[in-house]
């Protein structure tokens, strides 16, 4: 099973919030999870704000030790565009969405915006244990 990580995922992981962090933590034991250079930045954002831009540079570097980091194409873009006009969610979240999609592999996530019945991605809740 692919996995793609959204923000949420990362910063629990990050901040160490359970029990996303240990489900996480698993995941990156033995796989190299996909994420979006969008929500990636979204990480960088949040811990520039609370920590600084040298913290945020280094969880950057970290990070993309363990991640496979995807740079969105065209298509990605207006997939994301799509799922955003589609469902409320945020146009950041929506990348995690059109990557999960695109890559056939499911979302692990948290966000409340993206855990939706019926939704086109397949997702993992990281607010329970798994």
């Amino acid at each position: 099973m692919t996995a793609v990580l959204d923000s949420w995922a990362v910063l629990s992981y990050l901040e160490n919030t359970e029990p996303a962090a240990t489900v996480v933590a698993g995941l990156l034991d033995g796989e190299r999870p996909l994420m979006s250079w969008i929500n990636l930045g979204e990480v960088h954002c949040v811990i520039r704000r609370s920590h600084g831009e040298d913290d945020a540079m280094e969880a950057v570097r970290d990070l993309r030790d363990v991640i496979d980091v995807r740079l969105p194409d065209e298509r990605l873009v207006l997939e994301a565009a799509r799922l955003k006009a589609d469902h409320p969610m945020a146009y950041a979240d929506a990348f995690g969405a059109a990557l999960a999609i695109a890559e056939g592999a499911t979302l692990w996530t948290g966000d409340p915006e993206l855990l939706m019945d019926g939704s086109p991605w397949r997702w993992h809740d990281l607010r329970e244990r798994r």
